[in-house]
């Protein structure tokens, strides 16, 4: 009778193994992404176009004698007010005038106030919008008229022309908070229109040295 085959070499003979699938690398080379914008970007930039700043002219009327007598009667109804140190305020009504203007005028000068006064100098001057404004109050609490309608009301009152203008200017030795404590007074007062200046002209600056000199 033939011999089965045997099952292999007892103890040493080796087992068959099973090959595993080779990973393929997963590192990509960005060399030549960089060679392509660096190219894209070099072409764009030959190939634009570069702003060109453009002007346009404007031709603007001749004022009329209606407009000067407007500009004199908004300066007449505007009072300057100027911040200085140790939270003191010089201020003058109308326009700015000196004894060698040549105005015939008589030179301006300045009363001084404080934080503490300068609201009833303002209320006094704009009594008449400041009434106005009340009055609106008054009938939006009563509910005799809605929130879009005071709104409204306020905004024509305080925009009317013949209201009180102010000038805010401050010197060197104001501080910053002046400033802001002096626009909210505009709010209160009911001056819609006022104008807030960094500097003083040379003759203001010389009138405010000589009143400085008092503090």
């Amino acid at each position: 009778m033939a011999d089965a085959p045997g099952g292999g070499d007892e103890g040493g003979g080796k087992r068959h193994q099973k090959k595993r699938a080779k990973k393929g690398s997963t590192r990509i080379d960005m060399t030549p992404m960089v060679d392509l914008a660096f190219l894209l970007l070099t072409f764009f930039i030959l190939t634009t176009t570069m702003y060109k700043p453009s002007t346009l002219q404007m031709t603007f009327p001749v004022p009329d004698d209606k407009t000067t007598e407007s500009k004199k009667t908004e300066l007449s109804n505007a009072i300057t007010l100027i911040l200085t140190a140790k939270d003191q305020i010089f201020y003058y009504l109308g326009e700015f005038h000196t004894a060698t203007d040549g105005s015939g005028k008589p030179p301006t000068t300045l009363t001084r106030t404080d934080f503490s006064k300068v609201r009833q100098v303002l209320l006094e001057r704009n009594r008449e919008a400041v009434e106005k404004l009340n009055q609106h109050a008054r009938d939006f609490n009563a509910g005799k008229i809605d929130q879009a309608t005071y709104d409204s009301l306020r905004k024509v009152t305080k925009g009317d022309p013949a209201n009180l203008k102010a000038i805010i200017k401050t010197d060197k030795d104001a501080k910053y908070r002046n400033m802001i404590d002096m626009v909210d007074e505009m709010d209160i007062s009911g001056i819609g229109s006022y104008g807030v200046l960094d500097s003083l002209k040379a003759a203001e600056q010389l009138l405010l040295d000589a009143e400085k000199a008092t503090l």
